[in-house]
């Protein structure tokens, strides 16, 4: 088996059990605060992390030298204020549409690295972006007579998770992804930890199995997911990911009863497209300008 077979293998993986992750989550935040239940996983993700970077040549303390430590805390704290606000709408919006409106992250970070990292885009990659808009627009169009508020909730989710994106494309100029990976589960486990507590919530034996379960599912996500990375580019993993978008309408509609409009499905399809050819657009300007240099 080739290297690259393996690695789309651990993609595979990790986007399945991150998509059993959120549908457990859903569950759970319908129950409990979801700062509560980010919480736990946090520590869970934290702890993981802390042994992982004992592991590595150095241990805790080369991992976790940094040259970007403010970028570094910021990316942590976006991360945990993501897991925060994706569980919220997962319960409050539901897991298929949600998913549909988070689909749109690749375009907002096409939109957002023209100004932040300074990115040339092209036509293609405008008429991407205005195409995935567009889709997002179907998507959140007002099926009654009234606009939905809380859908808000799931683009402000998508912007924040687009700047983490971002500030992660930054430090990774001066950081490893070890380094990086490693704040990412520590700082976002401190942050849980200050605020967590004053959602604690007592939680049934049943529940208290299936945060088992969602912490397991986390780690083990996370670590397929650094395998995956450690043999194919992002160009490789990011179009597999649209398969949340998949999985999340099966496990909505089959488990929580959830319905699809011709509005999602149509928005979501063009959503996808555009966001696979825009990751496809930034491997192409990439590839040519590293073969330029």
């Amino acid at each position: 088996m080739t290297s690259k077979t393996q690695g789309y293998i651990f993609a595979l993986l990790a986007i399945t059990i991150f998509s059993l992750q959120d549908a457990i989550s859903k569950h759970l935040a319908t129950a409990y605060p979801p700062i509560f239940v980010t919480m736990i996983r946090y520590w869970a993700f934290a702890f993981f992390t802390i042994i992982l970077a004992a592991k590595m040549r150095g241990g805790i303390k080369a991992t976790a030298r940094t040259k970007r430590p403010l970028l570094q805390v910021t990316r942590g704290v976006l991360l945990a204020v993501q897991v925060v606000l994706a569980i919220t709408c997962f319960a409050m919006i539901g897991l298929a549409r949600s998913q549909a409106i988070f689909s749109a992250t690749p375009i907002l970070i096409a939109l957002l690295a023209m100004p932040i990292l300074g990115e040339r885009v092209g036509w293609r990659r405008w008429a991407a972006i205005g195409a995935g808009l567009f889709g997002v627009l179907l998507i959140l169009k007002p099926e009654g007579e009234f606009f939905d508020v809380k859908l808000l909730l799931a683009v402000i989710s998508c912007f924040n998770f687009a700047f983490y994106v971002i500030a992660t494309r930054l430090v990774s100029r001066d950081d490893s992804s070890m380094t990086s990976f490693f704040y990412t589960g520590v700082i976002g486990g401190v942050t849980m930890t200050l605020i967590g507590p004053f959602y604690w919530s007592w939680m049934s034996p049943g529940d208290w199995g299936w945060m088992a379960l969602v912490c397991v599912t986390s780690i083990s996500s996370h670590y397929l997911l650094i395998r995956a990375y450690d043999v194919l580019d992002a160009a490789a993993v990011q179009p597999l990911t649209y398969l949340s978008l998949v999985y999340a309408s099966v496990i909505g509609m089959a488990v929580y009863d959830e319905t699809l409009s011709l509005n999602t499905i149509i928005g979501s399809i063009i959503v996808v497209a555009a966001g696979i050819f825009t990751v496809w657009r930034e491997h192409v300007v990439g590839s040519r300008a590293t073969a330029a240099n």
